[in-house]
């Protein structure tokens, strides 16, 4: 197992810059306001001789009781039980709180280690700034800048000291990356917490409660996921706080990220042309689709009815995703959800032969010729698989740049029918053949011994039909 470093401290002290400079990335979003990270967020440490993980939280309000900054400072508990250390963020230019005394207090009842780090200490005599910490009494506190880097490798060795060294045996090739997006307080982060049968991420009643995209490994009969949690899009005309444009952003490179998506939508609620806008961007992606229609078990039957004629109207072009009814509350519809995942995961990565490409292009070609485009018509010969994810599949012919969208579509039909593909998007790519000789300008090794005899075979004969060779 590796060591898990969990950051803890009040609101805006910098833990999620110093989770970004552990981990090499760009995860977590960081912006001067104070409460950004709402939910646990996971990451694999890079900064470092040692691999571990690294858990950055919401700021700590010990003193609040309800609201949402009670359910960040319940996650942050969470975190803080799971951990192997804890690297306590303070921030040396706003010198001691009582909240950090309050926090102190608390820490210094974990059954872990507990680093103490002066963060904003860029510039400033580590002696001086570092004095009035030690009335936490939690150790030597270390003076780092988490922005600039200053001490933050000294730091992660003093944490992982105790820990030997080991390396990784999983590794996440293979295992489905689902995202789970849609509209705001449509239920996402309602289905992540009952996949995983616990209140991992902050499920509230008030659109807007996920900001960032959070990632959850998670194990179901055996199998290993990992669900991608993200903020709901609203349409851009309503998207005024620049926090919630990074979550745009967050959750669109989180479908790009993702093997599977999830479009989860709400049956108490139209489909809105933001829920077309999204499919739309998820068909663009090429990633698989798998639509989940939440909150089915408040309707009657025939609003069920109207649900699903409004679906099919609006959501007509996702005729290769399935649709599955469920309840993400209550549990309902559950298991059928996570099989047309694994479905969906597995077209996506299918291997198709050239062979049993080429015999599905010629029937279908053969059943339906390509119409003419001026005085020639498109000459499709073979095929053969070009990528996964989405599967692409290279048409090779003559006149092949003629072939019209609507006859792609048909060959898109062809092939999805004949290789039972289910919630992946196709993509046809045209490679018009050249016509020159292949073998034109190489040149040929020695004759082989039965080749030699056959030639000189039909020497003989010319000789005797023509007299000559």
């Amino acid at each position: 197992m590796l060591p898990t470093l969990v950051l803890v401290g009040r609101p805006n002290v910098g833990k999620s810059t110093l989770f970004n400079r552990l981990t090499g990335t760009r995860d977590a979003l960081v912006h001067d306001l104070p409460g950004m990270t709402r939910d646990r967020h996971y990451g694999r440490g890079r900064l470092g001789e040692k691999p571990y993980l690294v858990v950055d939280t919401g700021g700590l309000e010990p003193v609040v009781t309800d609201g949402i900054l009670a359910e960040m400072a319940r996650q942050t508990l969470q975190a803080i039980d799971e951990a192997d250390a804890i690297i306590f963020l303070v921030d040396a230019r706003a010198g001691l709180t009582p909240q950090d005394k309050l926090i102190a207090d608390r820490l210094r009842r974990a059954r872990c280690p507990v680093l103490l780090a002066v963060n904003k200490a860029e510039g400033m005599n580590s002696a001086v700034v570092t004095a009035e910490f030690h009335e936490l009494a939690l150790g030597q506190p270390l003076a780092i800048s988490s922005a600039h880097g200053d001490g933050v490798a000294d730091l992660v060795a003093e944490a992982l000291a105790p820990f030997s060294e080991e390396e990784e045996k999983s590794d996440d090739f293979g295992v489905p990356k689902i995202a789970l997006v849609g509209r705001p307080n449509v239920g996402k982060s309602t289905l992540v917490n009952t996949l995983v049968g616990e209140e991992r991420v902050i499920a509230f009643d008030q659109p807007g409660t996920t900001r960032d995209s959070i990632y959850v490994e998670f194990e179901r009969d055996g199998k290993p996921y990992i669900l991608i949690d993200t903020a709901g899009l609203r349409r851009r005309g309503k998207v005024f706080e620049t926090v919630e444009k990074f979550s745009v952003i967050k959750t669109l490179q989180a479908i790009e990220d993702a093997n599977v998506v999830v479009l989860v939508l709400d049956a108490h609620e139209n489909i809105s042309e933001q829920d077309a806008h999204l499919a739309g961007f998820v068909l663009e992606t090429g990633r698989a689709l798998v639509v989940a229609v939440n909150k089915w078990d408040g309707l009657s039957a025939e609003q069920r009815d109207d649900v699903k004629r409004d679906i099919g109207r609006k959501l007509a072009f996702l005729d290769f995703a399935r649709f599955n009814y469920i309840s993400a509350l209550k549990g309902k519809g559950l298991e059928n959800l996570l099989k047309d995942v694994e479905a969906a995961h597995a077209a996506a990565f299918i291997k198709l032969s050239t062979p049993k490409l080429t015999r599905v292009l010629e029937m279908a070609v053969e059943q339906h010729a390509p119409p003419k485009n001026g005085l020639f018509r498109p000459k499709p010969r073979y095929a053969h698989q070009g990528g996964k994810n989405p599967p692409v599949i290279v048409l090779h012919g003559n006149a092949l740049e003629g072939l019209r969208d609507d006859y792609k579509r048909y060959l898109e039909s062809s092939f999805r029918k004949a290789f039972k593909l289910q919630g992946t998007p196709l993509r046809i790519q045209i490679k018009e053949d050249s016509g020159k000789n292949p073998f034109e300008g190489k040149t040929r090794g020695p004759l082989t011994e039965s080749e030699a005899t056959r030639m000189r075979r039909k020497k003989r004969v010319r000789r005797k039909v023509y007299g000559k060779d």
